[in-house]
């Protein structure tokens, strides 16, 4: 108990220091929202002190009050899930915004990182329990999607399916014209297909590195001498790759699995600038070109809590896979 003690306490610290820095962060770069918005109503006609001061509080910039009292403002309407409005997409809330663009995000880089990691483990798993096999050797041709710029893979695969073999769309998350969004089968499937080409791109960029991680920590676990005496009590091959190599050599892997699921959020804004994908990453490019305090904070925010809760569920499941670290704690 005292093991998951710590952590929770660890990460509650953690999650608090993230908040902090996401507050002051956007108020150090350069740019005001709310001289952003005057200079819209501006072109509709004079914009007086009282609407200035009006837009400073809605978009919680009031520069009346002291940095440490919006500070506190801010951590009190993050608690009540007030994350502002946002100026992008005025008068639209930036809650409404993360709840329209996050679901894409999850549905495309969750998925698609979690098959990369799946495949990769398993091929690794098969090629460091067979070293010197076709398997094993095909590990350095994996690696040449991983050394590419993954902009430059994009970038190929979408000339090469899409505008010349004419597979895949360009672009885009689902056919506007002919669909209507929601939970029926017409959009899933419209889903699903405009989702496969980033999703793989995704899948090529990154199954080598799991695959050769996953590789080297077997050929290491073999050697271990609870492995000599497993042989020697005469278990199966595959009881002894699965449940005794496999279980340990895919404890480092797991620790990065978690880090990289975490950055399924903020790893998605090459993916979505490419394809044209209607996600998160495109709403925070949007906003850093806006100056949208609100929607920088809020999709900082998912950012954070992704990768804590991420890491978090990690270190739980680290203790019971492995006993040994609840011990060591």
């Amino acid at each position: 108990m005292t093991y998951y003690l710590r952590k929770l306490g660890f990460y509650v610290v953690a999650l608090w220091a993230a908040l902090t820095l996401n507050f002051f962060l956007p108020r150090w770069m350069p740019g005001d929202p709310v001289d952003l918005m005057i200079a819209k109503l501006a072109a509709k006609g004079p914009v007086s002190p009282e609407i200035r001061h009006s837009l400073e509080l809605l978009l919680g910039t009031d520069s009346s009050r002291p940095i440490f009292l919006q500070y506190v403002d801010y951590l009190n309407n993050v608690a009540h899930g007030d994350l502002g409005v946002s100026v992008t997409y005025f008068p639209q809330t930036v809650s409404t915004t993360l709840a329209d663009t996050l679901p894409w995000t999850i549905a495309l880089m969750g998925i698609a990182t979690i098959i990369s990691f799946a495949i990769g483990i398993l091929l690794g798993q098969l090629a460091g329990w067979k070293r010197g096999s076709w398997l094993d050797n095909l590990i350095p041709v994996t690696t040449m999607f991983q050394a590419v710029p993954y902009f430059w893979l994009a970038l190929v695969l979408l000339y090469l399916l899409s505008s010349v073999a004419q597979i895949f769309p360009t672009g885009g998350g689902y056919d506007v014209n002919t669909v209507v969004p929601g939970f029926n089968l017409p959009f899933l499937r419209s889903a699903v297909y405009y989702g496969t080409l980033p999703a793989l791109t995704i899948v090529l960029s990154s199954i080598a590195g799991w695959m050769l991680g996953m590789r080297n920590m077997m050929v290491s676990t073999l050697s271990e001498d609870y492995i000599v005496t497993a042989e020697a009590k005469g278990l199966t091959r595959r009881r002894i790759m699965t449940t005794y190599a496999a279980r340990n050599a895919v404890l480092p892997s797991l620790a990065g699995f978690a880090i990289t699921l975490g950055f399924v959020v903020s790893g998605s804004i090459i993916t979505e600038q490419v394809f044209s994908y209607p996600g998160i990453g495109m709403t925070l490019m949007s906003a850093v070109q806006n100056s949208d305090y609100a929607l920088m904070q809020g999709v900082f925010l998912v950012i954070t809590i992704s990768v804590l809760g991420a890491n978090l569920l990690v270190d739980l499941l680290y203790a019971v896979i492995d006993p040994r670290t609840r011990a060591r704690a």
